[in-house]
């Protein structure tokens, strides 16, 4: 059996990947779990991600809290805001299909974005949570 974890991954991936409104406004391949050196900008790459056992009596789940990290060079928050709307509403209550898991509930939960002086980008993190079930 698959982690759990990384089944959820591949269904936010395969989510995201397929959202027109999300690919357009990125360009394509700009969604990553480790971005590239050279990454065009705008770009959406996997953050942190922490798995914690949340069985009950009847089910083996797990609960999920991860993030997406948004990366914009345009000027002001503008873009990168839009990005990550457009992926929250790709993701909040969304009915993913994992190869043998069930996911239960997948809520967005808090976002923020903020300018980065180091690297002249604007980085915005949205993060979620799910909880997923054993089996189908």
């Amino acid at each position: 059996m698959t982690s759990p974890a990384l089944e959820l991954q591949q269904a936010v991936f395969v989510a995201l990947s397929g959202d027109a409104a999300l690919v357009a406004m990125l360009g394509p391949d700009r969604i990553h779990d480790h971005a590239p050196a050279s990454v065009a900008f705008p770009y959406i790459t996997f953050g942190r991600s922490a798995v914690e056992d949340w069985s009950t009596t009847t089910e083996d789940g797990s609960e999920h809290l991860f993030s997406l990290h948004v990366w914009s060079k345009a000027d002001g928050k503008k873009q990168a805001l839009e990005i990550m709307e457009l992926a929250r509403a790709a993701l909040h209550d969304a009915s993913l299909v994992l190869a043998s898991h069930r996911l239960v509930n997948l809520r967005a939960e808090a976002a923020e974005v903020r300018f980065n002086d180091d690297h002249a980008v604007y980085h915005g993190v949205v993060r979620f949570r799910a909880i997923t079930e054993n089996g189908q």
